[in-house]
This record gives C-alpha cells, sequence and structure tokens, in this order.
C-alpha cells in the first residue's frame, strides 16, 4: 500500500508517476534492472515496530553485546590500516567549525576550511613530492580510477598497464572507471623471486596506445618496488604517463614518487589521523606535477592562496573552478566535492604534528616491528614468511605449508586475533598465503602474543 509522508513530497503518487514518465520508466523496479534477478528479494521485509526510542536503545545495545574484542589490535591491512591517532586530531576535527562546514563557494565565509584544506594539499605535495594536489578523492581505489581517467585525457590513448599484483580491491574499482570510458586495463606479469614488476614483460606490452603504467609503491604484498626508477624510464620512453600508488606513511623512510619519475601520485590517506572505521570514510590522494594540463584535468577541489586588493591579507579561494561540476555539470573533470573535506582536515593536522621528523620515525618504527614479526612467524616450521625476497614495508605474506588459510584464521579468531588476510581466492597461484601487517600500534607483546597463537594453530 502506498503512503504519503508529510515530509517527504516525492511520495505523493501523482509525483512519482511524473518523474517516471519525465525519465522514461514504468515503475521503480525497471531502476534496477542492471541488478541480476537472482539477488533482487521478492519477499516482503519484516520490520518490526514502530518502538520507543528506549526501546530501540535496548535492542541495538544487546546487538552490541553480542560484538567479540580483540586481545590486541589486529593484525590486518591491504588498505585499511591500525595506526595511532594523536589526541589532538580528534579534537580538532570534531570542532563544528570543521564538522558542519559544507562546500566553500563563498571564500569570504569560508576562510578557515579554505586554509585548513589549502596546508593539507601542501603537505602532501611535499610529502609526495609533486607541484599540485587536490584537496581529496573517496579512497585510493577512486584516485586510481580517476588517474586513468586522467592519463587518457592527458595523452589521448586507451590502455593502462598495471601490476598483477595489485590489489584486487582496487583493480576492481579501476575497471569499473575505465571499462564505460573505452579504456582497457592490461596486467604486467612479476618476477616469481622477488615479487618485482617483471620489465622485459612491461617492455612486450607498453605500446604506442599507452596512457598509462602503474605501480604500488610499496605494493599489496608489502614489498618496495626496487624498479621504480625503470619502470618509470619505459613508461616515459613509449610517452606514456607514469603514475604510482602509495602508502603515505612510508615516505618518511623510502623515497617520494616525485623524485623517481611519477607524473601522477595517488595513495590512502586513512593511515594519516584517520581512524578504521567499519571500511570507512577513507581519503583517497591525487597529487601531479605542474603542467597545465594535467592540472586542468585533475578532478576534486583545489585551493588557491592569494592576496586581498585593499589591504594585502592573506586570502584562501577555490580556484580553476571550470573543471568542476558545479560550474560546467556533466563536462566536469568528476564530481567529486566536499565529501572529504573533514578526512583531509584530520590528515592536515596529523602531518602538522608528525612534521618530517616524526615521518621519519614512525616509518623507522613501522619497519622495526613488521620485520620482527617477519623473523618470529617465519622461524615456524612450516611456514614461510615473507614469500617474496625483497625488501618490505609494514605489510608482508604468510604462507603455510601444512594447514590452510581457513583452519589459522579459525584458530586465530577463537583465540581473540584478527590476523591476515587470506589471498587464496584473488592469488591462487600463491597457494595457503595470508597477508599480514604489523604498524607502530603493535608492541613487542602484541606481536609475540600473534606468534604464540599461530604455533598454536599450527600444531593442533
Amino acid at each position: 500500500m502506498s503512503k504519503i509522508h508529510r515530509y517527504l513530497p516525492n511520495s505523493v503518487p501523482e509525483i512519482k508517476e511524473k518523474m517516471m514518465e519525465d525519465i522514461g520508466v514504468s515503475s521503480i523496479a525497471d531502476l534496477y534492472s542492471d541488478i541480476p534477478d537472482e539477488l533482487v528479494y521478492k519477499g516482503v521485509l519484516e520490520i518490526p515496530g514502530p518502538s520507543t526510542e528506549a526501546e530501540v536503545k535496548a535492542h541495538v545495545s544487546g546487538l552490541l553485546e553480542e560484538n567479540a574484542t580483540l586481545r590486541c589490535p589486529p593484525f590486518m591491512g591491504g588498505g585499511v590500516w591500525p595506526h595511532y591517532v594523536p589526541s589532538v586530531v580528534d579534537e580538532v576535527v570534531h570542532r563544528a567549525e570543521f564538522l558542519t562546514s559544507y562546500t566553500p563557494y563563498q571564500p569570504e565565509i569560508s576562510q578557515g576550511i579554505l586554509q585548513s584544506v589549502f596546508e593539507y594539499q601542501s603537505q602532501v605535495c611535499e610529502l609526495v613530492g609533486m607541484d599540485v594536489a587536490n584537496s581529496s578523492l573517496y579512497d585510493w581505489s577512486t584516485a586510481v580510477g580517476e588517474a586513468a581517467l586522467m592519463s587518457s585525457r592527458i595523452t589521448r590513448k586507451t590502455k593502462v598497464l598495471v601490476p598483477d599484483l595489485m590489489s584486487p580491491l582496487r583493480y576492481s574499482v579501476l575497471k569499473t572507471y575505465t571499462e564505460p570510458a573505452g579504456l582497457s586495463v592490461e596486467k604486467v606479469d612479476h618476477d616469481e623471486i622477488t615479487g618485482l614488476i617483471d620489465l622485459e614483460d612491461l617492455k612486450d606490452k607498453v605500446d604506442g596506445d599507452t596512457a598509462a603504467v602503474y605501480i604500488e609503491n610499496p605494493s599489496y604484498m608489502g614489498f618496495v618496488e626496487e624498479n621504480a626508477v625503470d619502470v618509470g624510464e619505459i613508461a616515459h620512453d613509449n610517452k606514456a604517463l607514469y603514475v604510482v600508488g602509495v602508502d603515505p606513511t612510508s615516505l618518511g623512510v623510502l623515497k617520494a614518487p616525485g623524485g623517481y619519475g611519477a607524473d601522477i601520485v595517488c595513495g590512502e590517506g586513512q593511515p594519516l589521523g584517520n581512524h578504521m572505521n567499519y571500511g570507512g570514510p577513507l581519503l583517497g590522494i591525487l597529487a601531479c606535477t605542474h603542467d597545465n594540463r594535467y592540472i586542468r584535468q585533475m578532478p576534486g577541489r583545489i585551493i588557491g592562496i592569494t592576496e586581498t586588493l585593499k589591504d594585502q591579507r592573506r586570502a584562501y579561494t577555490m580556484t580553476l573552478q571550470t573543471r568542476e561540476q558545479h560550474i560546467r555539470r556533466e563536462k566536469a573533470t568528476s564530481n567529486i566535492c566536499s565529501n572529504q573535506a573533514l578526512c583531509a582536515v584530520a590528515a592536515g593536522v596529523y602531518l602538522s604534528l608528525m612534521g618530517p621528523t616524526g615521518m621519519r620515525e614512525l616509518g623507522e618504527t613501522i619497519i622495526s616491528r613488521a620485520r620482527y614479526a617477519q623473523r618470529k612467524i617465519g622461524e615456524m616450521p612450516g611456514v614461510r614468511a615473507p614469500i617474496f625476497n625483497s625488501f618490505h614495508f609494514k605489510e608482508f605474506t604468510v604462507s603455510f605449508q601444512h594447514k590452510s588459510v581457513d583452519e589459522v584464521h579459525r584458530e586465530l579468531r577463537a583465540n581473540g586475533m584478527q590476523a591476515g588476510i587470506p589471498l587464496t581466492k584473488q592469488f591462487p597461484d600463491l597457494g595457503e598465503t595470508s597477508l599480514f601487517c604489523v604498524t607502530e600500534v603493535h608492541s613487542k607483546k602484541n606481536i609475540d602474543s600473534l606468534v604464540s597463537v599461530l604455533k598454536e594453530a599450527l600444531e593442533g
């Protein structure tokens, strides 16, 4: 039975029918025609209620009590990592001025958020070695997709080359972004011993129609791409753009992508002061060199700094707005707007607190603790950690010879530990392998507890 809601004008049947007529559909179900029929629920949802606020609160509290707690921080990464967030970050981003601010179309009343985002962009540029950064995208995955589209618009080419060991989720989103635009995505093989991108295979696959060559450094498997300079040279020799995806916490100890030839840099800003929160919200980093062709094709907000004419006071404003959807609508480079501004502010506060010295100490701490975990796990019989003979940062693969990944994970969870992302489905050639993660929040005691539980799981 159709209901009319007094606060929802579109719930009126006549209005619904008029809207459907204008867009050319006969029913609401037609809007979901691209969803496979077997996935569509045919029954009637049995939603209880209405209930009082007290009843709902009691019900939800009961559900929450069923949650299990972990003995220590999760040893899982793969795109969202456990990192320490200084208290001052939360204190700043929860101020009403930031928490409630929206699109700063009127710069004269939005100087606070504009300055904050400008500072974030400046810090990202310094971190990744680029000249221009936008004020964030949704996450690393969408940043890769946007970088590919951006590369195609700049070069007018349609092929993108990526490593075969790249993040499966990022690869999936990349395909979603590029297929409607007529771009093809092709994987480049890796060296079986080191995991590094196979330079000979790259040379065979790169050609005159290649818009971009993309690498992840560190890779999804955690190893550092030591061929990064060579990959960039091969891309540039074929007049393709060189796109590098990064985990920003590595850049206190690893060379910035701008230092080895990257044209576009993307990455995930969640580790920079943003909590793990059930998969989001995340923070997509996107930066490029100071070339007008690149900047004009970059999606997302860019904040500029200038001076007032009257008394030369510092002023901030959104710049190059002709790239954006509020002016050009469907002709804009993207529809990204202010959705991630609060996450960008958090990252800006975090980077301001850390500074170059703090980022270096963070990177060194992560390397030290991850290497300790690698060594302790790798010493166990029937275990290989890592499986690739390369330098790793934060994440590393663990291969089990006599137990399945599922068996090991069940034992870990039974002991209050969440460790490793199973790779058996996405990368079956790697065998019974998981991707483990160690950061600065994992103490030696935490790592020793993990090793102890792993031993029990393997011996059981």
